[in-house]
């Protein structure tokens, strides 16, 4: 197999010591800054097309290697052109140096010299380069005084060539592929891991098999994708991810994996049933509740039906299903997920005084969508509704997504035909509690369920995970999890209560607005409800079928 080779060589010109007094992360007298400059073997080609032919990488100026010594980073060294230099401080006496070069991608997090022990990246969007993923350790061992080290960099990624066939202009993303690298100074290790869907973007373009290159990190082979689990970054166009065969180091696969996208009438991110809100419109829902991550300012949907944050009560006891995150947590900078959001907090400024995803006020009329006490969130620009975002596993384009009204959601329960008469059924699905929305052409052969169309009645039907993908999913029936409310900091009745806002305000009050509610405490004779609009409710978006 052909490999993506590199080789380091490294030649040190001078050592210098800092006189500078140490003050959190400052240099003291004591520390030794030692400046290295390393001499970096020339190929043709550059590292920003990587040549397909013999799958060697070269170096471009502003790359940059990053250094640890002693289980701490301790600087980097920047490409100028000819060669790598830079300071490094305290390197540690009689051990290796490791180097690490990250594709030339930000790492997520600050380093500090002498402290950090650890930092990642993500290799996701690879539309204008590709982030060859290597390192080593010194040939020779750190001794003060020596000017000379070489190393041999080790490639931890594959070069690989899909053959892509589509009609989008727009650059393709290929989803569950670990896309993120984490650096373990301490026990001088790279791990592959994934982030969120997994998505490695491609570069744009459009026509039977283009060939497109990208870099892929080590992991075991995946099997066949499901419907969107490739899709164009505009949304209009998805397919099937096609069985990856495994990723190993330093792999060159020039063959190229086959990827055909259509360009149909399904959105990214929707299930594929149709569903009537009113006599003339029917709409995809999402494939999952919507979800907001802080300190990236992302949005998503969950990645399976019954996922719900949830949070901790009194009791000491989590609820929810998403690993690691928790509604009680919401911050301007919480790196968790939350989805439980006060009315109109779309993260727009749209007028009102509450409309980040994290606004946690108590006076309802902070939450005015556009200022004004009787607007609905889908007037004026439209921006006051959670799915005027893009959604980065949604398409990715603004204003593709809304939330229905109170009369569409009325009507998606209580008024629509379809084609037995069959709308809704309170179940338990995998475990969780919620509420089933059966398409618009549904047939009862597929799966009986028992208490159809009955608002007051418990989660009576149970169904497994398995089931639900197989007899539900994919004929495009929607879940919505019970996945309670907040009040304030405060979560209420999560794997009890479902509460999912309208994009409509309460005519009659103020301070409310329009939601579906749904337990299996009492007996409702419809859904429709209203909730102050300072409490976090959940939010299941739609994409209107053309």
């Amino acid at each position: 197999m052909k490999k993506i080779s590199m080789i380091l060589m490294a030649f040190a010109l001078a050592m210098m010591m800092s006189q500078c007094k140490k003050n959190e992360g400052q240099l003291t007298s004591n520390d030794e800054v030692v400046t290295i400059t390393l001499d970096v073997k020339q190929n043709n080609g550059s590292k920003v097309v990587v040549n397909p032919n013999t799958g060697t990488v070269d170096f471009e100026t502003s790359d940059k290697i990053y250094v640890g010594s002693g289980s701490k980073y301790v600087g980097f060294l920047t490409h100028n052109g000819t060669n790598f230099s830079g300071n490094i401080t305290n390197p540690t006496e009689n051990q290796p140096l490791q180097f690490y070069f990250l594709g030339n991608v930000t790492p997520q997090e600050t380093l500090s010299v002498g402290t950090t022990e650890e930092c990642s990246v993500i290799i996701s969007d690879q539309t204008e380069h590709l982030p060859v993923i290597s390192c080593a350790a010194s040939n020779e061992n750190y001794v003060s005084g020596v000017t000379a080290y070489s190393a041999h960099l080790l490639n931890k990624c594959a070069l690989v060539k899909f053959n892509v066939t589509t009609p989008s202009n727009s650059p393709i993303c290929v989803t569950g592929m670990k896309n993120k690298v984490t650096v373990d100074f301490t026990q001088n290790t790279m791990t592959p891991s994934k982030d969120g869907e997994g998505v490695i973007m491609l570069p744009a373009g459009s026509g039977e098999n283009v060939e497109k290159w990208v870099i892929l990190l080590p992991q075991e082979a995946l099997e066949e994708g499901g419907e969107g689990s490739v899709y164009s970054e505009s949304g209009s166009c998805s397919g099937i991810r096609p069985e990856i065969p495994a990723i190993t180091e330093n792999g060159y696969l020039a063959e190229g994996i086959s990827l055909t996208i259509g360009c149909g009438s399904i959105p990214v991110g929707a299930i594929k049933g149709l569903f009537s809100v009113s006599d003339t419109k029917q709409v995809y829902f999402s494939k999952g509740n919507l979800q907001y991550q802080a300190n990236t300012n992302t949005w998503r949907f969950a990645e399976l039906q019954w996922n719900y944050v949830g949070g901790t009560l009194s009791d000491g006891y989590n609820y929810g299903n998403v690993g690691g995150s928790s509604n009680n947590s919401i911050s301007s900078t919480y790196s968790g997920w939350i989805d439980l959001f006060g009315w109109g907090t779309s993260g727009y400024n749209h007028g009102a005084e509450c409309y980040q995803p994290w606004s946690i006020s108590s006076s309802y009329n902070h939450y005015y969508a556009y200022g004004f006490f009787n607007f609905n969130l889908n007037d004026e620009t439209g921006m006051a509704d959670w799915g005027f975002n893009p959604i980065s596993n949604g398409g990715g384009q603004e204003n593709m997504w809304r939330t229905l009204t109170k009369d569409e959601w009325e009507y998606v329960f209580d008024t629509r035909s379809t084609s037995l008469g069959i709308r809704f059924a309170k179940a338990k699905v995998n475990g969780v509690k919620g509420v089933i929305l059966l398409p618009d052409n549904w047939d009862s052969s597929i799966y009986g369920l028992i208490h159809t169309n009955e608002a007051g009645t418990t989660y009576n039907n149970t169904i497994s995970g398995s089931e639900w993908t197989e007899f539900f999913e994919s004929n495009g029936a929607i879940f919505l999890p019970a996945a309670g409310k907040r009040n304030g900091t405060s979560i209420e009745s999560p794997g009890s209560f479902g509460h999912y806002w309208s994009a409509s305000y309460h005519i009659d009050y103020n301070f409310f607005s329009c939601n579906l509610t749904f337990s299996d405490i009492y007996n409702y004779t419809s859904f429709l409800s209203r909730n102050n609009r300072y409490e976090g409710l959940s939010v299941r978006l739609v994409c209107n079928a053309e």
